[in-house]
């Protein structure tokens, strides 16, 4: 691959402003078959010619001057592509792979070894073209994810139903989605009910259940019953397209590993280019045969040029961050790839992340002779005028359990302690164990329940009157039902240590921690208090992710070495609060991140110890004769195919995703 120095960016931003720049459009890429890829089709017709020439001269017996004339017009076709960057370095006053290879192509037809010149520009030409193509296509599979969306939406205006094109659709819009239809652009549903296939966009292999008011987004597929809904993004602004621009922006991103090669290349090749004229130079000067050098100088050209190492990692990151991206994971650069693959410690915050963030009834537990269904009555009758997120649970118990609730006035909330409400002529009161006490009545039913419940971390709400408790109310925040998965996940991962960051009191966040099997639990913390926490364990050279939604949690994603945002899908704020946007609600997909950073960390490894291993190798050979300008060619383009369709191998999902 032609060097990729501090100027031009590691598998070029200059090579794709010219590809998009040859496309109308600007931004389109090339989706044509692979032996009509410009690049390719004239390194295919240059090797043709090869070919041709071979046989002729070899079999047919012409005149030397038919075949050379042939590989003469060989070179020009397979160095077209590379050749246009040689020249545009030399005018920079750069010297980059593609100046070594045209030095080593013009060295050898100077020599008249027309026939290893020709060979050089098509093997070199056929690898570029290849290694483009690829790189091309990893970084544009992301945008089939636009296909996925329709291009006309049925939108409802003044009644009538009116055929439109998606993109000329704007917000506020009404729109119709039938069962087996995908959604248009984002909105927010209006009216009718449905299951909805959201894999597209968050990564979720399950349906959704959607009601009237909630969200739904671009490319999403409508399952099971018609929907009215009404646009709140345009086609062009919708998560879909959002999703494909920060993949797209990502792939560009650079790692750690990467910056260091630019900057090392854009030395080493100037380096090798010093080392092959030296060679050529000073034996001559001392007598030696000028061409077995100049020979040996050529080859050395070639055999010194980095390309394997140049595309250790690009193809890899590129490769990772698409596949990532089309499972709801948006990881919004080739640094934080990184980072996810050297992380030792992921710590989460409990409400929202590793709980649902929504408080539910666990226990309904009757006291003094009533029952089940009196108590849950009793308390829903007062608190359905509450909006207190504890009183509207035990609202959604009653309704869960079709109990029958009785009618209830003079609502009265008592800050701190609870409600109270005159239900069925007298006055019932639901609230806290301190408050029944402080009102006299009779606990001692009620303390053993509120202390059992109290030691699973579980919020005990009282009912009853002055005198007498009918009943405990057990409420909790509930765990994700695939915390305890993912958590083992990322220990399978090579995660060392689990920690939870809360806000809330220290009992119920070790009751969560300890049926989740977390490490470590720090509780009662404000936001100030985990961006400490988060230096702290960075300071002992822990790497750590902090998991988050992205928006209360903003100050200890930004402390963390990754920050992960949770369910960031339509939420612009989630998205730039983090390094890591997870579409979905499913914490496994932590897991899978971080699975995604090992694996191209890993495969980067790989490319670059073999590329280094090969130059160690290739070079000395060079010099001292052993291999040839054919020998050194071949191997020079055999690596770096290598090196690209190893790197590809990240786009493949890891086997414990």
């Amino acid at each position: 691959m032609p060097a990729r120095d501090e100027a031009s960016l590691a598998v070029g931003t200059e090579k794709k402003g010219r590809r998009e720049e040859g496309h109308e459009g600007g931004e389109k890429r090339y989706e044509g078959p692979w032996w009509r890829f410009p690049p390719l089709r004239n390194a295919l017709a240059s090797g043709a010619l090869l070919v041709l020439a071979f046989i002729l001269s070899r079999v047919a017996a012409v005149p030397d001057w038919v075949s050379i004339a042939l590989y003469v017009a060989a070179i020009p076709l397979g160095a077209s592509h590379w050749g246009r960057e040689a020249v545009e370095a030399v005018f920079r006053r750069r010297v980059n792979i593609d100046v070594l290879m045209a030095v080593a192509t013009v060295g050898a037809a100077v020599l008249g070894l027309w026939e290893e010149a020709a060979f050089l520009a098509f093997l070199y030409g056929a690898a570029e073209g290849l290694e483009e193509y690829a790189y091309d296509r990893t970084r544009s599979a992301i945008r089939a994810l636009l296909k996925l969306a329709p291009a006309e939406a049925h939108v409802l205006r003044d009644g009538v139903e009116t055929l439109v094109p998606a993109a000329e659709m704007e917000v506020g819009d009404l729109f119709l989605v039938r069962p087996g239809e995908s959604l248009a652009t984002d909105g927010v549903i209006r009216r009718g009910s449905t299951s909805i296939n959201e894999a597209p966009v968050t990564g979720e292999s399950m349906p959704v259940s959607k009601e009237p008011g909630a969200q739904v987004f671009a490319g999403a597929i409508n399952l099971t019953g018609a929907i009215e809904v009404e646009a709140t993004r345009r086609f062009q602004d919708n998560t879909l397209s959002r999703i494909i621009h920060l993949v797209e922006e990502a792939q560009e991103e650079k790692t750690n590993a990467q910056r260091f090669i630019d900057k090392f290349g854009s030395r080493y090749s100037p380096a090798i280019l010093l080392g092959a004229l030296a060679l050529l130079v000073v034996p001559t000067l001392f007598g030696g045969d000028f061409r077995l050098w100049a020979t040996r100088a050529i080859t050395l050209a070639v055999a010194g040029a980095p390309c394997a190492l140049v595309m250790s990692t690009p193809v890899a990151v590129a490769a990772a961050i698409g596949r990532a991206g089309k499972r709801g994971v948006l990881i919004k650069g080739g640094l934080y790839l990184e980072r996810l693959g050297s992380l030792t410690t992921v710590a989460f915050d409990k409400t929202g992340t590793l709980t649902k963030g929504r408080p539910e009834v666990t226990d309904v537990v009757p006291l003094n002779g009533a029952s089940p269904q009196d108590v849950v009555g009793a308390a829903a009758a007062v608190e359905r005028l509450s909006e207190h997120p504890l009183a509207q649970a035990i609202v959604r118990k009653a309704g869960k359990e079709r109990v029958v609730v009785p009618a209830a006035e003079g609502f009265q909330a008592l800050t701190g302690a609870g409600a109270s409400a005159q239900v069925d002529g007298h006055r019932s009161y639901v609230g806290s164990p301190a408050l029944f006490q402080k009102l006299g009545a009779d606990m001692a039913e009620a303390l053993p329940a509120v202390a059992r419940l109290q030691e699973q971390g579980k919020t005990v709400v009282l009912v009853g009157d002055e005198r007498t408790v009918t009943g405990a109310i057990a409420i909790r925040d509930e765990v994700r039902p695939e915390a305890r998965e993912a958590i083992e996940s990322l220990r399978r991962s090579g995660i060392r240590r689990v920690v939870m960051l809360t806000g809330d009191n220290e009992r119920t966040a070790r009751a969560i921690a300890s049926q989740l099997g977390v490490d470590d639990v720090r509780a009662g913390l404000k936001p100030d208090d985990k961006v400490r926490v988060v230096k702290e364990m960075e300071g002992r050279k822990e790497r750590v992710a902090m998991v988050g939604d992205g928006i209360n949690d903003a100050p200890a994603l930004a402390s963390a070495s990754v920050g992960i945002a949770m369910g960031a899908a339509g939420t612009d704020a989630a998205i730039e609060a983090a390094d890591v946007a997870l579409m979905g609600d499913d914490l496994r997909a932590v897991a899978y991140a971080i699975q995604v950073g090992r694996r191209a960390q890993g495969i980067s490894r790989q490319n670059i110890v073999f590329s280094v291993g090969l130059l160690a190798v290739l070079i000395p050979l060079s010099v001292v004769g052993s291999i040839g300008v054919a020998v050194a060619v071949i191997v020079h383009e055999g690596s770096e195919l290598l090196a690209v369709a190893n790197g590809l191998r990240a786009a493949i999902s890891p086997r414990s995703a």
